[in-house]
């Protein structure tokens, strides 16, 4: 494991348009459907996760992630998860253990594999995890960790997301000091 920091990608920035599978189809839609930004457009903030199965630092936080999402996703919040590493090297991450992990943790929100990588780049993600918040109008507001723990320091809460997003949903505007998220280095190909 190679410890990364998140890039920091510019705020302001709109999302960029991906099509890729969803390891877990029937969650929102119908069974090997290709998912498009456009899917999740349309609600108060949409959360753009890069995550994987094997990370230390994702495992540590997944069960907190999901919480949140499942507590935003009722004030119209969107979330996906996207894994782009290169799943010939790091065969956890692959498309059926994706799928696989999906569905025993019960993801709330689609988990998409971005097999080319060309998202991962679009976004300038560079570790997992590697957060973005972006707008109603899909302009990018907060970028960096989930919160200040690690593995074996503290249990994950999302207090830094979950901030976030409470500023977006209650003034519009992001306003908090914005920290990079620190994890693996995503295994480029």
């Amino acid at each position: 494991m190679a410890l990364t920091y998140s890039k920091m990608t510019a705020l302001g920035s709109m999302a960029p348009d991906f099509h890729l599978p969803a390891a877990n189809p029937s969650l929102d839609g119908p069974d090997n459907e290709m998912r498009e930004l456009s899917d999740f457009a349309g609600g108060k903030a949409l959360v753009v996760a890069f995550i994987c199965n094997h990370c230390p630092f994702v495992v540590h936080m997944e069960d907190a992630l999901l919480g949140v999402a499942r507590a935003y996703q009722t004030r119209g919040v969107h979330f996906v998860g996207i894994s782009a590493n290169d799943a010939r090297m790091y065969p956890a991450d692959s498309f059926e253990n994706m799928a696989r992990r999906a569905h025993e943790k019960s993801y709330p929100f689609s988990y998409l594999y971005d097999e080319t990588q060309e998202a991962a780049v679009a976004y300038g993600a560079a570790c997992t995890p590697d957060i973005f918040v972006y707008d109603e109008a899909l302009i990018l507001v907060y970028r960096g960790r989930f919160d200040e723990t690690r593995p074996g320091l503290g249990a994950a809460h999302g207090g830094d997301l979950a901030q976030a997003l409470d500023e977006l949903l209650d003034s519009g505007t992001v306003t908090m000091d914005q920290v990079p998220s620190m994890g693996c280095n995503i295994k480029w190909k």
